[in-house]
Protein backbone atom coordinates (compact mmCIF):
# COMPACT_ATOMS: atom_id res chain seq x y z
CA UNK A 1 0.00 0.00 0.00
CA UNK A 2 1.26 3.17 -1.04
CA UNK A 3 2.14 5.66 2.07
CA UNK A 4 -0.88 8.65 1.77
CA UNK A 5 0.29 12.01 1.01
CA UNK A 6 -0.16 13.97 4.37
CA UNK A 7 -1.69 17.31 3.86
CA UNK A 8 -3.06 20.28 6.67
CA UNK A 9 -6.82 21.21 5.71
CA UNK A 10 -7.21 24.72 7.51
CA UNK A 11 -10.99 25.41 8.73
CA UNK A 12 -10.82 29.14 9.97
CA UNK A 13 -14.14 30.76 10.60
CA UNK A 14 -15.87 32.57 14.09
CA UNK A 15 -17.04 30.98 16.77
CA UNK A 16 -19.94 28.33 15.99
CA UNK A 17 -19.79 28.86 12.47
CA UNK A 18 -19.59 24.68 12.01
CA UNK A 19 -15.59 24.40 11.71
CA UNK A 20 -15.94 21.34 14.33
CA UNK A 21 -19.01 20.04 13.01
CA UNK A 22 -17.49 20.22 9.44
CA UNK A 23 -14.34 18.73 10.91
CA UNK A 24 -16.01 15.48 12.73
CA UNK A 25 -17.89 14.88 8.98
CA UNK A 26 -14.47 14.74 7.22
CA UNK A 27 -12.82 12.89 9.73
CA UNK A 28 -15.43 9.91 9.76
CA UNK A 29 -15.30 10.53 6.00
CA UNK A 30 -11.56 10.15 5.66
CA UNK A 31 -10.82 7.69 8.54
CA UNK A 32 -11.61 4.71 6.65
CA UNK A 33 -9.12 4.96 3.97
CA UNK A 34 -6.12 6.71 5.37
CA UNK A 35 -4.75 8.25 8.62
CA UNK A 36 -6.57 11.72 9.86
CA UNK A 37 -6.23 13.78 12.68
CA UNK A 38 -8.43 16.71 14.13
CA UNK A 39 -6.85 19.40 15.76
CA UNK A 40 -10.05 21.23 17.81
CA UNK A 41 -9.28 24.62 18.31
CA UNK A 42 -11.29 24.04 21.77
CA UNK A 43 -9.15 20.64 22.49
CA UNK A 44 -6.11 22.45 21.54
CA UNK A 45 -6.93 25.47 24.41
CA UNK A 46 -7.13 22.80 26.71
CA UNK A 47 -4.53 20.39 26.36
CA UNK A 48 -1.33 22.11 24.09
CA UNK A 49 -1.97 25.99 24.59
CA UNK A 50 -3.38 25.94 27.98
CA UNK A 51 -2.36 29.32 30.19
CA UNK A 52 -2.51 31.15 26.91
CA UNK A 53 -4.72 34.34 26.83
CA UNK A 54 -6.72 35.72 24.06
CA UNK A 55 -4.47 39.12 23.74
CA UNK A 56 -3.44 39.34 19.81
CA UNK A 57 -0.08 37.63 21.08
CA UNK A 58 -1.32 34.50 22.17
CA UNK A 59 -3.60 34.16 19.89
CA UNK A 60 -0.94 33.92 17.28
CA UNK A 61 0.88 31.95 19.38
CA UNK A 62 -1.63 29.28 19.47
CA UNK A 63 -2.27 29.10 16.01
CA UNK A 64 1.28 28.64 15.78
CA UNK A 65 1.52 25.49 17.96
CA UNK A 66 -1.58 24.18 16.08
CA UNK A 67 0.29 24.81 12.98
CA UNK A 68 3.76 22.82 14.28
CA UNK A 69 1.59 20.01 15.56
CA UNK A 70 -0.06 19.72 11.59
CA UNK A 71 3.08 19.68 10.14
CA UNK A 72 4.27 17.06 12.54
CA UNK A 73 1.32 14.89 11.60
CA UNK A 74 1.48 15.51 8.19
CA UNK A 75 4.91 14.87 7.33
CA UNK A 76 4.21 11.28 8.36
CA UNK A 77 1.25 10.88 5.87
CA UNK A 78 -1.50 12.04 8.52
CA UNK A 79 -4.55 14.54 6.66
CA UNK A 80 -4.76 17.01 9.24
CA UNK A 81 -7.94 18.85 9.84
CA UNK A 82 -7.57 21.90 12.06
CA UNK A 83 -10.60 23.40 13.39
CA UNK A 84 -9.58 26.97 15.24
CA UNK A 85 -10.74 30.41 15.03
CA UNK A 86 -7.05 31.78 14.05
CA UNK A 87 -8.69 35.34 13.62
CA UNK A 88 -5.16 36.65 11.97
CA UNK A 89 -4.35 36.49 8.33
CA UNK A 90 -1.16 36.24 9.03
CA UNK A 91 -0.83 33.86 11.44
CA UNK A 92 -3.01 31.61 9.31
CA UNK A 93 -0.21 32.64 6.49
CA UNK A 94 2.50 31.64 8.99
CA UNK A 95 0.99 28.44 9.07
CA UNK A 96 0.83 28.18 5.49
CA UNK A 97 4.48 29.17 4.69
CA UNK A 98 5.72 26.83 7.25
CA UNK A 99 3.88 24.43 5.28
CA UNK A 100 4.67 25.23 2.21
CA UNK A 101 8.60 24.90 3.50
CA UNK A 102 7.94 21.28 4.63
CA UNK A 103 6.63 20.57 0.87
CA UNK A 104 3.03 20.06 3.03
CA UNK A 105 -0.26 20.82 1.11
CA UNK A 106 -2.59 23.44 2.70
CA UNK A 107 -5.56 23.60 2.26
CA UNK A 108 -7.51 26.65 3.61
CA UNK A 109 -11.54 26.51 4.14
CA UNK A 110 -13.58 29.32 5.41
CA UNK A 111 -16.58 28.19 7.25
CA UNK A 112 -18.55 31.26 7.20
CA UNK A 113 -22.30 32.62 8.59
CA UNK A 114 -23.43 36.36 8.94
CA UNK A 115 -22.86 37.47 12.69
CA UNK A 116 -26.70 37.87 13.43
CA UNK A 117 -26.87 34.31 12.40
CA UNK A 118 -23.89 32.74 14.83
CA UNK A 119 -25.70 35.26 17.49
CA UNK A 120 -28.75 33.62 17.07
CA UNK A 121 -27.57 30.31 16.96
CA UNK A 122 -24.82 30.90 19.73
CA UNK A 123 -24.51 27.10 20.45
CA UNK A 124 -21.85 27.67 23.82
CA UNK A 125 -23.73 30.86 25.25
CA UNK A 126 -20.77 33.19 24.06
CA UNK A 127 -22.41 35.76 22.11
CA UNK A 128 -24.79 36.24 24.84
CA UNK A 129 -22.06 37.06 26.99
CA UNK A 130 -19.91 38.81 24.62
CA UNK A 131 -22.64 41.44 24.02
CA UNK A 132 -23.00 41.51 27.54
CA UNK A 133 -19.79 42.36 28.02
CA UNK A 134 -19.19 39.39 30.22
CA UNK A 135 -16.31 38.15 28.04
CA UNK A 136 -13.37 40.62 26.48
CA UNK A 137 -11.46 39.81 23.58
CA UNK A 138 -14.12 38.04 21.61
CA UNK A 139 -13.70 37.56 18.16
CA UNK A 140 -16.02 39.00 16.08
CA UNK A 141 -17.80 41.09 18.62
CA UNK A 142 -14.93 43.29 20.42
CA UNK A 143 -11.99 41.35 18.52
CA UNK A 144 -11.08 41.52 14.99
CA UNK A 145 -11.56 38.42 12.81
CA UNK A 146 -10.01 38.91 9.46
CA UNK A 147 -11.63 36.66 6.67
CA UNK A 148 -9.43 35.14 4.41
CA UNK A 149 -9.17 36.44 1.53
CA UNK A 150 -8.89 33.85 -1.16
CA UNK A 151 -9.58 30.52 0.55
CA UNK A 152 -9.47 27.25 -1.44
CA UNK A 153 -12.93 26.40 0.31
CA UNK A 154 -16.20 28.60 1.33
CA UNK A 155 -18.71 26.70 3.14
CA UNK A 156 -21.94 29.15 4.00
CA UNK A 157 -22.60 27.15 7.34
CA UNK A 158 -26.14 29.00 7.21
CA UNK A 159 -27.14 27.88 3.75
CA UNK A 160 -25.13 25.37 3.24
CA UNK A 161 -25.67 21.31 4.94
CA UNK A 162 -22.89 19.58 6.06
CA UNK A 163 -23.58 17.31 3.51
CA UNK A 164 -22.53 19.88 0.83
CA UNK A 165 -19.89 21.58 3.09
CA UNK A 166 -18.57 18.22 2.90
CA UNK A 167 -18.43 17.02 -0.75
CA UNK A 168 -17.09 20.98 -1.42
CA UNK A 169 -14.31 19.97 0.89
CA UNK A 170 -13.50 16.55 -0.65
CA UNK A 171 -13.78 17.88 -4.18
CA UNK A 172 -11.02 20.36 -3.49
CA UNK A 173 -8.90 17.10 -1.51
CA UNK A 174 -9.65 15.08 -4.95
CA UNK A 175 -8.74 17.71 -7.56
CA UNK A 176 -4.95 18.56 -5.72
CA UNK A 177 -4.75 14.94 -5.03
CA UNK A 178 -4.59 14.74 -2.26
CA UNK A 179 -7.16 11.96 -1.54
CA UNK A 180 -7.17 8.19 -3.14
CA UNK A 181 -10.21 6.64 -5.34
CA UNK A 182 -11.72 5.24 -2.70
CA UNK A 183 -12.16 8.98 0.30
CA UNK A 184 -13.26 10.74 -3.11
CA UNK A 185 -16.54 9.32 -3.15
Amino acid sequence: MAHPVGFILWLTGLSGAGKSTLSRALREHLAPSRPVEVLDGDEVRTWLSRGLGFSREDREENVRRIGHVARLLAKHGVGVIAAAISPYASAREEVRRLAAEAGIPFVEVFVQAPLEVLIARDVKGLYKKALAGELTHFTGVSDPYEAPETPAVTVRSDVDSVEAGLRRVLETLRQRGLLGPSAAA
